[in-house]
Order: structure tokens, then C-alpha cells, then sequence
């Protein structure tokens, strides 16, 4: 049997030669369009904690190819946030901000503003961006070399204006 191939940064290709008009641009809904459809998909396939956790895998791979291939990994801890926060921003991802930061065990609590995965989006009662725990965890984990969870504590589908997660070393 065929083994699935794992997701490397060059399967996105190459934008500039792909959509020479369009530009690396899109809209959020038509994100979200995707992002939703398939949580809905995988949701009424597997389980709501199913789907969950693959979006968190998937951010997870994701934040790692992300911090492998746009950001310089060799900062100090207090330059690379800034740099990261510029990133973010830029990308249209969202505006980061460190609450509190302790680099030497790697506990950071962080806030996005405009979030591109909930902000706008209907009160839930939950929290909405396990994608953004995986990219988050996968970020810090390539950074620091040390396995990190990442949970979201606030959301705009709890009803908070903005997300805030907690990034943790891995026990």
C-alpha cells in the first residue's frame, strides 16, 4: 500500500507563475468557505473531538513549514516575536500580541486580533481556532526545538473580541 506523502512547503507552488494576475490574494469568506466546509465534513464523518485534533495536526504541520521557510529561526527570543508579529500581520493572519513571555521554559500567552479563522464569526460557546493551537504550537515548537501544546483560551466563539492562547512546553 501507498504511504500518504508528507506535506512539505514546495506542494503550494508557485504563485507568481501560477496566478500572474490574481496575485497571492484571496478573501477571507472564500477561506473560511474551506475551512468551515471541511470542519462540517470531517465533523459529521469522525466526531467533533475528531476534527478538532486533525485541525490541530494540520495547523500543526503547517506552523512548522511556516516558521521553517518565513522566519529566522536564529533571533533571540524577544527579536523573533517581533518579527513573527510583522509576519503575521503582513499575511493578513492576524495581530499578534504577547500578554506574558517567559523564554527560558517557553510559556507564552498571546492574543490575534482580526483573526482569520473566527473574528466576526457567531457566538459558539466554543472555542473555534484549533487550527490556529496547531500553527501556534507548530511556530514555537520549530523555534525552540522542544515539542509545545498550545490551547486557546478566549475566542470570538466564546463571545471575546479576540483569541487568546497559552503555548507551553510539551510535558
Amino acid at each position: 500500500m501507498n504511504q500518504p506523502s508528507a506535506f512539505q512547503w514546495s506542494q503550494l507552488g508557485d504563485i507568481e507563475i501560477g496566478r500572474p494576475n490574481m496575485g497571492t490574494q484571496t478573501h477571507v469568506n472564500v477561506y473560511r468557505l474551506l475551512q468551515h466546509s471541511l470542519r462540517h465534513v470531517l465533523e459529521r464523518q469522525y466526531g467533533q473531538a475528531a476534527s478538532n485534533d486533525l485541525f490541530f495536526k494540520a495547523g500543526k504541520i503547517s506552523g512548522q513549514e511556516f516558521c521553517r521557510h518565513n522566519m529566522n529561526g536564529d533571533l533571540p527570543f524577544f527579536d523573533f516575536i517581533p518579527h513573527l508579529q510583522a509576519k503575521l500581520r503582513d499575511l493578513g493572519i492576524g495581530i499578534l500580541r504577547i500578554e506574558h513571555s517567559n523564554p527560558q521554559n517557553f510559556h507564552i500567552t498571546l492574543t490575534i486580533e482580526e483573526d482569520l479563522d473566527c473574528s466576526g464569526t457567531p457566538v459558539t460557546g466554543q472555542t473555534l481556532c484549533h487550527y490556529d493551537e496547531g500553527f501556534l504550537a507548530g511556530i514555537f515548537e520549530c523555534y525552540s526545538g522542544h515539542e509545545m501544546e498550545a490551547r486557546e483560551l478566549e475566542c470570538w466563539g466564546t463571545g471575546s473580541q479576540t483569541c487568546r492562547f497559552e503555548i507551553f512546553k510539551k510535558s
